[in-house]
Parts: C-alpha cells; structure tokens; sequence
C-alpha cells in the first residue's frame, strides 16, 4: 500500500491529485503545521530525516521530493499514462517543467512570503523602520519583477495547447499545479495572465483534484 505523509496545506496535496489521476489506492497519514511557525512537527523526521512534505512510503522504499516521487509513481504504476513517450520533443517539456516548478518558480515566491513575514514580524520599535524599509526594497526591486518575469514566461508556454507538456494534460501539469496556486496567493497572478489563470480553472474542474481534496482534507497556499 502506498502510504502519503500528508502535511496540511503543502505541496503534498499535489501527490494526492496525482494518485487520484492514477486510480490508485493508497493511505493518507495526516500531519498538522505548528499553528505559530507554520512548520512540519518533528514527527514527520521519524519517516524521513528532513523532516518535510510531501514523501511516500511504498512497502520499504521511501521516496521524498515532490519531483522524484512523481516521476515514481508515473513510472512505477502509470502504464504509460500522464507522461508522453519517450524521446519525443513533449516528453522533454515534461521533464522541464517537473524539474522547474521547484528549481526555478517557487525560489521568488518564496522569497516573497519570506519578506512578508519580516514585514509583519514583531521586533523592537527602533528595529522596525530598517527591517520593513529593507523587506520593500528587496520585494520591489528583486523578488517582484522576478514573479512578473515568470508568470509571463509561463503564460506565453501555456498559449499553444493549454497544458504544459503539450497537447494533453500529463503529471507535469500536477507538478506545476503547486507554484501556480502559489503566485494566486501570494504573487499577485491575476487575470492579466489569462493563460494561467484558465488552466487553474481546468485543474480545479477535474474530478481527481475534488477526490483528492476530500481525502486530504481542507487545503490553502500559506500567504
């Protein structure tokens, strides 16, 4: 039985969409935020040693990083559903925008959350000024043009087919559920990218994205 370490509110929920794209069963092991740091509890460190979401158990195996455990799963019990076939150009689009969504549009919008929080953080008074003066700064002229750069980058890759592997909806378009939903919450991603926006809207219709929402549980992207 595969066996999800489901945290709340996290990148796990991707795992779940995707095993419900499979037709898979599989248990899910829920684990709660720290109401006050918003981090993972240290009893998720006894499945894996960083401690994080999401990771899968399958018998022995262990597989971590939302990426690998994809790719695992598609491999393992897809059949040769949800990835195009090897050696063509769309199963190299594939294989980019599962190594992109971490590797490239997560690292500002997490920047941007990481600043919003020094600018609502409590500190002495006198540190105040200086630390949300510096959080603007890097918001304004680094991180959000940063956001604006790839959400146009992603809204012209999605003109063609509307998915990101091509012309079918594939695991790829799983993993780059998480920093889309990201960017609405905090990145400021809009209507002005009607590409993006329209294919939130079609991953939020499928069927396998509500079943994987009632096993999960209640689900947000921290802001």
């Amino acid at each position: 039985m595969i066996v999800v370490h489901h945290l709340n509110n996290s990148r796990s929920q991707r795992i779940l969409w995707l095993l419900e794209e499979l037709g898979l069963e599989y248990e899910v092991r829920r684990y709660e935020r720290d109401p006050e740091t918003m981090l993972a509890p240290p009893e998720l460190k006894a499945v894996h040693p960083l401690g994080k979401s999401p990771v899968i158990t399958d018998g022995d195996l262990t597989v971590a990083e939302s990426g690998a455990i994809i790719e695992y799963l598609v491999e393992t019990y897809g059949q040769g559903h949800l990835a195009p076939a090897r050696g063509t150009p769309e199963r190299l689009r594939y294989t980019y925008w599962l190594h992109y969504a971490e590797g490239s549009a997560m690292l500002p919008l997490l920047l941007k959350l990481v600043f919003n929080r020094v600018e609502t953080a409590p500190m002495p008074f006198f540190a105040k000024p200086f630390a949300r003066g510096i959080a603007r700064q890097v918001k304004g002229k680094f991180v959000e043009p940063q956001i604006i750069q790839h959400l146009n980058y992603m809204n012209n890759e999605l003109a063609a087919t509307g998915w990101f592997a091509g012309a079918e909806f594939s695991a790829a378009d799983v993993q780059m559920s998480f920093p889309l939903e990201a960017a609405a919450a905090r990145g400021g991603l809009d209507r002005q990218w009607p590409h993006l926006i329209g294919f939130l809207e079609r991953v939020h219709d499928r069927p396998a994205y509500k079943r994987a929402l009632e096993r999960g549980g209640e689900y947000g992207i921290i802001g």
